[in-house]
Order: C-alpha cells, then structure tokens, then sequence
C-alpha cells in the first residue's frame, strides 16, 4: 500500500518526534504526544510507536508512567537534524502543538497550593508569574479544605482576570 506524505524512514519519525518534544515546556501523555505526532499521512500509528519506545531505550527520550520529555541528548540530536523534516510538516507540527503551548506556559505562571493549619483552617497560596517574576502573590485562610480547593481551581481558571481587579481596587482614587 503506497502512502502519501513526505516521512516514511524511522529516522524521519525519529526526528519529527523531538522536534515536537522540543516545542513542548512541559511533560505530556503518550495520547497528547501522537496527536502532535500523526501530521503526516506518510508512517502509521504502530511505526509511531515503535519509534517513541525506541528513542526511550536510547535515552533520546524521558518516561515517566505515561508522561514523555525530551532529553538533553535528545534536543541536542534533533536540533541538528530537525531542518531535514519538510517545511510543511514542521509547520503542520508547530501549528497543531501551538495551543497546547500556550496552554502549557500558562499553567506553570499559575501556582496554587493549600495546607492545615494547626489552629483550624487551611492556608491557600496563589501566585501569577509574567515568566520573569512573580506580578502577585497572595495567602487566603479558607474555613475548609473543600473551600480551599474552590479558591485554587477558580484563580487558576481566571488568575488574570482577579489580578486586574485586585489592582484597580487597589489603585482607585476615592
């Protein structure tokens, strides 16, 4: 069965992979990976595989459970040779992967935590970042675990939004 598309050889795969792991700021599942992968009609999903399992053994790759990242000898590799991929597939890759990025980058400017406090309570701590430094950060003593994972889950969902109103609360003449 001939196959249209431009990546036939393992190589190819190979390569194509770091070069999507490379774009990537953070971890992702095998499913996330093969979606960013499968751009091309040109390999299936079983070469796919075959080809993530074998730049994990070579070190190419890092696994952990179910959660794939490049390595340092990984991105060294497929950085020089990535420019041997077709224009249209790198394109393809990048513009597929790009959501995800930015998805990604958000998620690590958002950090949420909370804890017990001894006297009752829980302590829930909120930061937003602009990728240099921390724009705000904040403690809120919640009555209940319940309440402080609410607090978390909607400063992440809306981090940006609460930073603009604390800021324009705070900065109103009166």
């Amino acid at each position: 069965m001939e196959r249209f598309g431009f990546i036939h050889e393992k190589l190819d795969i190979k390569i194509l992979i770091l070069f999507v792991l490379s774009r990537l700021p953070s971890p992702v599942s095998f499913e996330t990976l093969s979606d960013l992968v499968m751009v091309d009609d040109g390999f299936d999903y079983f070469e796919y595989s075959q080809c993530l399992a074998e730049l994990v053994r070579t070190g190419h790759i890092e696994q952990n459970e179910n959660s794939y990242k490049i390595t340092t000898l990984g991105a060294e590799h497929g950085d020089t040779v990535e420019s041997s991929i077709p224009y249209s597939v790198r394109s393809r890759a990048e513009r597929k992967a790009q959501p995800l990025i930015a998805k990604m980058k958000r998620d690590r400017q958002i950090l949420t935590s909370h804890e017990m406090q001894k006297d009752g309570g829980v302590k829930v701590s909120l930061s937003l970042s602009d990728g240099i430094g921390n724009v705000i950060s904040m403690s809120v003593l919640s009555s209940d675990e319940e309440q402080a994972k609410t607090i978390e889950k909607n400063f992440r969902s809306g981090a940006e939004n609460i930073y603009h109103k604390i800021i324009k609360l705070l900065t109103e003449q009166e």
